[in-house]
């Protein structure tokens, strides 16, 4: 069976770390601790004082002063898990934690889902060719030698820096090695860290390499892992939960996510607030417990960017500037539908193109797989559709031979409907108003990835208003938006109401109306 040994780096809250090694080596795994050197020798003396006792608690033999950035981070690791290999012969795996991470599945869970993968868990993506580092340095942090910390030694890493790009004083990647880069937070079996010990021993230059290295925390473990192993023993992801905000900072959890950590296909999270007591207690005692069955809904991430991106309204792609004096042509009519729910707004799209000659295309800016015809290319994804908008219409309208033509669009696409209203044809918009039942809302949250089928009805019950708020949210701003040539049906409204709606959006006589207005099952869901 899989026993686990953890190696935890950490610098302050030595009641945490004391409580974190208790619950963890409570259910038979083992800890490998590194205290940073310059951190408080009395929390030191307090945690070795607490846990030297635990036959499944080791100490680093060595203590290095650690910096965010540097190798030092590195070695620390190195020392914590040496003295795990040699202290614990019965270890199958380790861990690599922080004094911010906690279980969110129980250890005998966890020691199931190792046995059953022989694996390694680290991620490990190209250094140059993968989108991992979205800013800052790429390879400047292994062309060049870093000597100075760039957070506590500013001026002296940008001379130092300057210098070498100044008389290009550039260093070559060790050959044999092909440098991948990920999270630091990984679970290596056995053997690999055998032979990554072994390595390190072996690899003089290697370690000269590495030690100027900025930031090798994430590229060192992940480098000689996919060197040593075959790829195909490797999955490419962290088994620890862990998500970023849109500043780069880790997003903390807090007492009332428990269910949701649960919920999430991993074994750690990171990172947990010292301050949420009540969060730290449930899931040391979850990792102490005998629970198996988990509900994995997985929406964690996915929910994150939902509720944390209500406050970021009208962001856009920029236009192309051939794009910005370009029009769909003065003498053509384009009849927008905005409805939130996409089955109602192609049924009475099907009945526009059955009952009359006008052409109409449904969510081709929203929705991958609409049926278009072969355009040269720009229709082959949303990205290409959005960023072309224009051409892709004026080629829409060459295509069908008309000057008239309807296409649908959900709520959210506001800012669609603001250029095309800006365009010297002539526009009209027919906003579709329909009821948002608890259910719908459901199924939507689903269909967006917002919530899973094993989703809790308490996180539904939490995440249900603010979706409902959101497609409110879209329909205030499309009218705040003032848009002229605006019509509205309406599921509450009259078939009278509607029909009038539908023959001034469309311009036809009002028989045609009432036929599309008494569309079979129009608003049923």
């Amino acid at each position: 069976m899989a026993r686990i040994a953890f190696i935890l780096l950490c610098h302050k809250n030595p009641d945490a770390i004391i409580r974190q090694a208790e619950q963890l080596t409570a259910a038979g795994d083992y800890i490998a601790v590194h205290f940073d050197a310059s951190a408080s020798a009395t929390d030191y003396a307090a945690i070795h004082a607490a846990l030297g006792a635990n036959p499944n608690v080791a100490f680093a033999a060595k203590r290095v002063k650690c910096g965010w950035g540097e190798w030092s981070l590195v070695q620390a690791t190195l020392y914590a898990v040496e003295a795990a290999v040699t202290a614990f012969p019965k270890a199958t795996h380790f861990y690599m934690v922080s004094g911010d991470c906690m279980p969110i599945k129980s250890a005998s869970y966890a020691h199931r889902f190792l046995d059953e993968r022989d694996m390694d868990f680290i991620e490990s993506f190209d250094f140059f060719n993968s989108n991992w580092i979205k800013t800052g340095f790429r390879e400047e942090r292994l062309i060049y030698r870093h000597f100075f910390n760039e957070r506590t030694q500013k001026r002296r890493f940008y001379i130092a820096l300057e210098i070498q790009q100044k008389f290009k004083l550039t260093r070559k990647v060790p050959e044999d090695l092909e440098i991948m880069i990920g999270s630091q937070w990984w679970c290596l079996r056995r053997r690999t860290i055998e032979e990554i010990l072994g390595f390190v021993r072996n690899r003089p230059d290697v370690m000269r390499f590495f030690r100027r290295t900025w930031i090798p925390d994430e590229t060192f473990f992940q480098t000689l892992t996919r060197h040593l192993v075959p790829g195909r023993e490797i999955d490419s992801r962290t088994l620890t939960f862990l998500m970023f905000s849109d500043y780069g900072m880790p997003v903390t959890f807090y007492n009332d996510q428990y269910d949701l950590l649960l919920g999430q296909d991993a074994l750690f999270a990171r990172k947990i607030s010292v301050e949420a007591q009540d969060l730290r207690e449930q899931l040391g005692a979850l990792y102490a417990s005998d629970q198996m069955e988990f509900v994995i809904s997985n929406e964690g991430r996915t929910l994150f960017e939902f509720l944390t991106g209500r406050g970021r309204v009208g962001r856009r792609f920029a236009p192309r500037f051939w794009e910005s004096e370009t029009t769909l042509g003065r003498s053509r009519e384009l009849m927008m539908i905005a409805c939130k729910k996409w089955h109602v707004a192609k049924r009475l799209v099907a009945a526009i193109g059955h009952h009359t000659n006008i052409p109409a295309v449904a969510y081709l800016f929203n929705e991958e797989d609409t049926e278009l015809p072969d355009l040269g290319g720009i229709e082959t994804t949303l990205e290409k559709r959005s960023r072309h908008r224009r051409a892709l219409m004026r080629m829409v309208f060459n295509h069908y031979d008309s000057d008239r033509l309807v296409i649908c669009l959900d709520t959210s696409s506001l800012d669609l409907m603001q250029d095309f209203f800006r365009d010297r044809a002539t526009v009209r918009l027919l906003e579709i108003e329909c009821r948002f039942d608890d259910d719908y809302l459901v199924g939507h949250a689903k269909r967006v990835g917002l919530a899973g089928e094993q989703t809790s009805d308490a996180t539904l019950s939490r995440l249900l208003p603010t979706i409902r708020h959101d497609m409110i949210f879209e329909r205030d701003s499309i009218r705040d938006a003032e848009f002229p040539n605006t019509t509205r049906i309406s599921e509450t409204a009259t078939m009278d109401a509607n029909a009038h709606a539908l023959a001034q959006f469309l311009s036809v006589n009002l028989d045609v109306a009432k036929t599309l207005a008494e569309t079979p099952y129009l608003f049923v869901d």
